[in-house]
C-alpha cells in the first residue's frame, strides 16, 4: 500500500521539497498552504497531489482541510508539519507586538492544530511519523530574531513532549532543524537582516557561511531527505530528535 503523507506549508520552498521526494516513491501527497498563487501552481505541476489554501494559525481552516482529508484517505503515515513564517528582524526593543504574534502563531500554534490531528489519526492505526520543522535557531540563540527563536525553541518543546506522549502508541515525532536554506524566503529575511544590523545583503551572507563549519548553506532537498530518511525503515527507530541539517552550525552571531 502507498505511503501517505501530508505536508503543511507544502507549496513551496521546504515544504514543496518534502512532498516531491516522497512522490518520487510513489507515495500518495497532500498540501495545503496559505499562499493561493503557490497552490495553484502546485497542483498545476502536480494534479494528483490533494492541494488546499488552508492559513494554519486558523483552526476552521485546518479543521475543513483535514476533515476533508480523513474522509478521503482515513488514515496518514507521515505528516510534516513545515508551515512557518520568519517573522520580523530587529532588537527586541523595536519589535512590533502583532509582528511577533503572528511569527508565534504560524510556527507554533500551526504545528500544534497540526500535530492534533496527526496524534489522533495515528493513535487509531498505531503507528505514524510526524516531523516538525524547527531550525538552528530552535538549538542556539538568534540575534535581531527574537520571535522566530523563541517560536523555534518551542518547537522543540513540543516535539520532545509528544515523543514521549506518542511513543506508546508507535508514533515516532522528530524535529528538522534547518540552518540557512537557499531559496526566495531566506532572500527575504537576508534584506530584513540587512536593515536591522546596518549592513549590506552581501555581508549578512557571509556572516552566516562564517558561523558554519562546513562553510556553506543548505538546499531544500537536503531537509527533505533527512525526512524521507526518517520514514524509511532505516530511520524507525528515531525519535525524540532535534536533527540539525546546516553544515553545522558554530554560531548565529559571528
Amino acid at each position: 500500500m502507498k505511503r501517505r503523507v501530508f505536508v503543511s506549508g507544502g507549496a513551496a520552498g521546504i515544504g514543496r521539497a518534502m512532498a516531491e521526494r516522497f512522490m518520487r516513491d510513489g507515495a500518495e501527497i497532500a498540501i495545503c498552504d496559505a499562499d493561493a498563487a503557490a497552490v495553484a501552481e502546485f497542483r498545476e505541476t502536480h494534479p494528483n497531489v490533494i492541494c488546499g489554501i488552508a492559513d494554519v494559525t486558523s483552526e476552521a481552516d485546518m479543521q475543513a482541510f483535514l476533515g476533508e482529508l480523513e474522509s478521503r484517505w482515513g488514515e496518514v503515515d507521515v505528516v510534516c508539519a513545515n508551515a512557518g513564517t520568519g517573522g520580523p528582524a530587529g532588537a527586541i526593543e523595536t519589535l512590533n507586538y502583532d509582528e511577533w504574534q503572528r511569527c508565534v502563531a504560524t510556527n507554533v500554534h500551526g504545528t500544534f492544530l497540526t500535530c492534533r490531528w496527526a496524534a489522533r489519526v495515528m493513535k487509531a492505526k498505531g503507528t505514524g511519523l510526524i516531523a516538525m520543522t524547527s531550525s538552528t535557531a530552535g538549538i542556539m540563540g538568534y540575534p535581531m530574531r527574537s520571535p522566530y527563536a523563541a517560536a523555534k525553541w518551542a518547537i522543540i518543546g513540543l516535539m520532545k513532549t509528544l515523543a514521549m506522549e506518542l511513543g506508546p502508541h508507535g508514533i515516532r515525532v522528530n524535529a528538522l532543524c534547518p540552518g540557512a536554506v537557499e531559496g526566495p524566503r531566506m532572500d527575504r529575511i537576508v534584506a530584513k537582516e540587512a536593515v536591522a544590523r546596518g549592513i549590506s545583503e552581501e555581508e549578512v551572507r557571509a556572516l552566516y557561511v562564517e558561523g558554519v563549519s562546513l562553510k556553506t548553506w543548505v538546499s531544500a532537498e537536503d531537509v527533505a531527505n533527512m525526512v524521507h530518511f526518517l520514514a524509511s525503515d532505516a530511520g524507525r527507530r528515531i525519535s525524540g530528535q532535534a536533527l540539525a541539517v546546516d553544515g553545522h552550525t558554530e554560531t548565529l552571531a559571528p
